[in-house]
């Protein structure tokens, strides 16, 4: 059966309506240099993670006898390895790749299940109140109130290192963020007069939720989402860095970073090349979401 306040609103047109907001989003775009910039690095990003195969002039866990000069230090860059060797003589450039695809499949799956976690518990705690409100805000001010850092740690240690570990103990921090925000947002749209005029008329709270509210929450979950692949991608980095998070031999630009630290001053490049890869990335990131955030925010100045 239709709903009734739906049935009775006109609908605008999907396609038009589609298209007038990519035209803006790129009017907007080509205002924002910064913004402009950073998808555009992000758009790169993605290719290289996806191309990685093609791209990678070796295979990045294999350890060429050339990659290492005669005393079995690293080899510069140049020649056959444009960005040199690391200390077991695999080549750094195959790496990076293959690390960008490990950073950003890790960031976007761990971040998307830490939405998905979020929206429910922010819409669900915020839309009923009372008794499930307290119960779910006290779980989120819980997780919340351990370092993240060191809570990651101690979760990985106990459940062992590997990519689908690392995935879920960051959703299972994240989630939190979003969800505070969108309890807020809930509590004030749930006193709106179409949640009102829709419950008078019998609509069900679930599809209250999901029909009604939700749509108004999807301009902040996708500017958060933005953000958060950030933090998730920093999260792993860091894990990796401290030998706790993506297994050795697969390539992680936090371990790349570890190897630099140590021979840094003999083989400066095997810092350089990662730490500018994970500030590039985690920039552009963002960038992105700041521009997304004016973008669908209708009461944001417009930037010129």
């Amino acid at each position: 059966m239709t709903d009734p306040v739906t049935a009775a609103q006109p609908v605008e047109p999907t396609g038009p309506r589609v298209r007038d907001g990519l035209r803006r989003a790129g009017r907007s775009l080509l205002r924002d240099v910064p913004a402009l910039v950073s998808v555009a690095v992000l758009v790169l990003l993605v290719l290289a993670a996806i191309l990685a195969p093609l791209l990678a002039p070796h295979d990045p866990m294999r350890t060429y006898a050339e990659g290492l000069t005669a005393r079995g230090a690293p080899v510069p860059p140049g020649g056959e390895f444009p960005l040199g060797t690391d200390p077991n003589g695999r080549d750094v450039l195959s790496r990076l790749l293959y690390g960008a695809r490990v950073s950003l499949t890790i960031g976007v799956v761990a971040n998307g299940l830490a939405t998905v976690v979020g929206v429910v518990a922010g819409v669900t705690a915020g839309y009923f109140g009372g008794l499930v409100d307290t119960v779910i805000s006290r779980i989120t001010d819980m997780v919340m109130s351990f370092p993240i850092l060191l809570f990651c740690v101690a979760l990985i240690s106990v459940t062992g290192p590997s990519q689908r570990n690392v995935v879920l103990v960051i959703a299972l921090v994240y989630w939190t963020y979003l969800a505070r925000v969108i309890r807020g947002m809930v509590l004030s749209l749930r006193e709106r007069e179409f949640v009102t005029a829709t419950r008078t008329l019998g609509v069900s709270d679930t599809r209250i939720m999901v029909r009604h509210i939700l749509p108004h929450l999807v301009p902040a979950i996708i500017v958060y989402a933005t953000l958060g692949v950030a933090s998730s991608i920093l999260i792993e980095s860091s894990l990796s860095f401290i030998g706790v998070g993506v297994p050795v031999p697969e390539a992680s630009w936090g371990q790349m970073v570890d190897d630099g630290r140590r021979y840094y001053e003999v083989a400066p490049w095997l810092l350089f090349a990662p730490g500018l890869c994970l500030i590039a990335t985690v920039l552009a990131f963002n960038l992105a979401g700041d521009w997304l955030r004016d973008l669908l925010d209708p009461t944001a100045p417009e930037r010129r």
